[in-house]
């Protein structure tokens, strides 16, 4: 598919954010203000959003006036939108989770087919977990995609956006990793576990966590946004993967706690449907790799994990450096 030259890039125009009420979203919407653009977030619940930008209402599945002209003429469209996959594994769940994500690309590119100017760029989120559990094996955008659950899924995602796409737009998937932030995602959840001296291994210990700070996802977000090198698959995700033993070993001591008691296997399956989740999210894990944005020159503030997580996890630094590189990105 080859774009013409990205609007995204230079004077500040509209960035539609679809299902961007949530934590990405609303971390990517910062600096997408801050450098002066239009952001528009579709989600469910205009009124209750608190975020950045401006909210609009959408069901995620239907085409309507009301924000389908927002894309013509937009410098960018962000698809964020899907169901979350922190619950049960049921069938009706299942189902839940693979059509959130197709009926939102369906919708977004039915839209696109009404577009005088469609926007330049789409920029999707993907999964990591397209590469199932895939052990040691090292994961870049080449690594094989296995036949099963969830992978199945991501396969399906990425089909319906190339269907969605127009000829003329560039367009990248971004394969998201672990993304540690101060106030969403599985972090804050962890941390409470350590601190209440449950911080051991989770299962074996030895299922790799790919992680990537927030920070660095939200550039990622921006990069894709305005560079029209980056095109296509893209793994988003930090330089260094830990498996989990590592990366509870390390919270610990981020969070001065010297011991947490380990959490085997049948615990984690028998507590899962308890308390809602899918065992194999703590379970299972893959080694991901960035490589394609690592070539083409992309710099990661957080390589080291340690460093990732005492930035996050400390009462005020993160918070005023934030806002010092939301200011720099902006210039």
């Amino acid at each position: 598919m080859n774009g013409h030259p990205d609007k995204a890039i230079g004077n500040p125009g509209r960035v539609v954010l679809a299902g961007g009420s949530g934590f990405l979203g609303q971390a990517l919407a910062k600096p997408l203000v801050a450098m002066g653009h239009e952001v528009v977030v579709l989600t469910r619940d205009p009124v209750g959003y608190r975020g950045p930008g401006r909210a609009v209402r959408w069901d995620g599945r239907s085409v309507e006036e009301s924000w389908a002209a927002l894309l013509d003429g937009a410098a960018a469209l962000v698809n964020l939108a899907g169901r979350s996959v922190d619950c049960r594994r049921t069938k009706g769940n299942r189902e839940g989770i693979l059509r959130s994500r197709v009926d939102s690309c369906e919708a977004l590119g039915a839209a696109l087919r009404l577009a005088y100017r469609p926007p330049a760029v789409w920029v999707q989120a993907g999964s990591l977990a397209i590469y199932g559990n895939a052990g040691d094996r090292v994961c870049g955008e080449s690594a094989r995609v296995p036949d099963e659950y969830p992978a199945d899924v991501c396969v399906a995602w990425e089909e319906a956006l190339g269907r969605a796409i127009r000829p003329e737009m560039r367009w990248a998937v971004l394969r998201i990793g672990f993304v540690l932030g101060r106030e969403g995602g599985a972090l804050p959840t962890l941390a409470r576990l350590a601190r209440l001296g449950l911080g051991g291994r989770i299962g074996p210990g030895r299922q790799w966590i790919s992680w990537i700070h927030l920070e660095d996802m939200t550039r990622l977000f921006l990069e894709a946004i305005r560079n029209p090198a980056i095109h296509g698959i893209c793994n988003a995700t930090g330089l260094q993967p830990v498996m989990n033993a590592e990366f509870m070993a390390t919270l610990r001591r981020a969070l001065g706690i010297p011991v947490g008691l380990p959490c085997p296997s049948w615990l984690v399956r028998a507590a899962a449907p308890v308390i809602g989740t899918d065992p194999d999210l703590a379970l299972r894990g893959r080694r991901g790799l960035p490589c394609r944005v690592h070539e083409l020159g992309f710099r990661f503030r957080f390589h080291e994990l340690e460093e990732a997580l005492a930035d996050l996890l400390l009462p005020r630094p993160a918070e005023a450096r934030e806002r010092e590189w939301v200011e720099t990105y902006a210039r």
